[in-house]
């Protein structure tokens, strides 16, 4: 599978950029298998491109490849042959080269120079306000380490700070263009296959050619030698140390200790001595802390929530990690029987009330709601949990809503139980309009139709 899907914004953002009659310094980063590569490659197509993969190498080793590439780039023997150790000297013989159209230079996994001499960025800094800047480029500089990237290029302590003049930060494929990818599957199988790929490109190309996503699992997944048996490990020791602590706390959270103090009694730890593990977490987009959508001041919260945000890394500490003992001794009908058993409910159900929230936003802009809200998300006491709610905060209205992911159709019992969790909701509570939607995979019974067919204010989604 080789297809360019939901990233037409970043490419018109991009060409964009290179339209302009000035130099443009563009910042694209994201995790490993998002996509960034084949971004360039397609923005990069019919342009006068030079590509430049850094490594882990030093930076005499990057800048010598980096020299070779330019002189080949440029056709000039002079500098190939010859023994360069100022990167501002190969970059002046690149925008010397005269070309018809605007230069357009990238300069991927930028991070490792920088890691290797912790001097780069200062040193690409002088580059630019010398060389590049005023000379009708285009540089893209394109890092897979989030958090170095960040503070490489975007953190105010940067030398290059103030210098970008664009950045993308490429994230996951939303659900609603997984038709696109697999134009044979119902709603049902593309809601399966979204909740373990997660939206990355990379692991939505290793599962298009399998029929159900059980086989796909058991090759991609639980084989010993997969590509995917071991991703978390990869993604997360490149970007953190301690990454026995990382998994620990990923794992506790996986395993439905969401609560700062919950975690805290699991792993025998102080809170306290979580919270640098959770926030550095939060900042790779692993995790994400949720509070209950109608609090006024969330940053604040006690009711604060650690969910994982990545579908596919939720998937791997629920069914993965905890059975890799059995995976490593070849038992892998057994892991395989317990992922069948308890993929739906512990897993799929919960990634589709996220779908649903992603389809609330949609619904929002085709004007198909009663009113257009500007808050949406979970809501929870101590009691209870309602899976929808959303309300414009300038407003009176307010919407309530539950998802259900399961084999049968949904009754009216669903709606009974949401008129007796509402009543917790103080939003407004005495003047507010109340709105209800729900969303069911398998539909709704004939009961749950009339009931809604007899009222003005309820809406029944799939």
């Amino acid at each position: 599978m080789n297809q360019f899907i939901n990233r037409y914004q970043e490419l018109e953002f991009l060409t964009s950029e290179y339209k302009k009659k000035e130099s443009s310094l563009v910042i694209l980063y994201g995790r490993r298998r998002i996509g960034k590569t084949t971004l360039i490659s397609e923005f990069g197509k019919n342009k006068k491109m030079l590509y430049f993969l850094a490594t882990e190498e030093s930076e005499n080793e990057n800048r010598d490849q980096f020299k070779d590439l330019v002189a080949d780039y440029t056709d000039n023997e002079l500098l190939k042959n010859a023994r360069v150790d100022n990167w501002g000297i190969i970059f002046d013989t690149l925008v010397r080269y005269p070309t018809r159209d605007k230069k357009l230079i990238v300069l991927d996994e930028f991070q490792y120079i920088g890691k290797t001499n912790p001097a780069f960025p200062s040193i690409f800094q002088k580059i630019w306000d010398t060389i590049l800047k005023d000379k009708d480029v285009m540089v893209i500089l394109c890092g897979s380490l989030t958090s170095l990237m960040e503070a490489q290029t975007l953190a105010y302590s940067s030398p290059l700070y103030g210098r970008r003049t664009g950045q993308i930060k490429l994230k996951q494929i939303p659900f609603q263009h997984y038709h696109d990818f697999f134009p044979d599957k119902n709603e049902k199988e593309l809601i399966e296959y979204y909740s373990i790929t997660g939206g990355v490109p990379k692991y939505i190309e290793l599962f298009s050619d399998y029929g159900d996503i059980y086989t796909a699992i058991g090759n991609n997944v639980l084989s010993k030698q997969s590509f995917l048996y071991e991703e978390p490990v990869f993604l997360l020791q490149r970007e953190v140390s301690e990454i026995g602590s990382y998994f620990s706390i990923i794992k506790a959270i996986a395993a439905g200790n969401r609560k700062l103090g919950n975690m805290a009694t699991v792993l025998e730890l102080k809170p306290t001595g979580l919270t640098k593990y959770l926030k550095t977490l939060i900042d790779l987009d692993i995790l994400e802390r949720q509070v209950p959508i109608t609090e006024d001041k969330p940053e604040k919260s006690k009711k604060g929530l650690y969910h994982i945000k990545d579908h596919f890394i939720e998937f791997w500490f629920k069914f993965v990690y905890p059975n890799q003992s059995f995976i490593e001794t070849d038992n892998v009908d057994l892991v395989m029987s317990r992922i069948k058993n308890n993929l739906v409910s512990s897993h799929i159900a919960y990634v589709y009330e996220s779908i649903c929230r992603e389809k609330m936003w949609h619904l929002n802009t085709e004007e198909n709601l009663p009113f257009c809200f500007d808050k949406v998300g979970r809501w929870w006491d101590n009691h209870s949990e309602i899976d929808i709610v959303a309300y414009n905060s300038s407003g009176e209205d307010i919407l309530l809503g539950e998802c259900k992911y399961t084999n049968e159709p949904m009754d009216v019992d669903i709606f009974y139980a949401l008129q007796e969790k509402k009543k917790a909701v103080a939003w407004q509570k005495d003047r507010r309009r109340e709105h209800f939607i729900f969303f069911s995979i398998s539909g709704y019974t004939e009961q749950m139709q009339a009931l809604a067919n007899s009222r003005n204010d309820m809406l029944l989604c799939k």
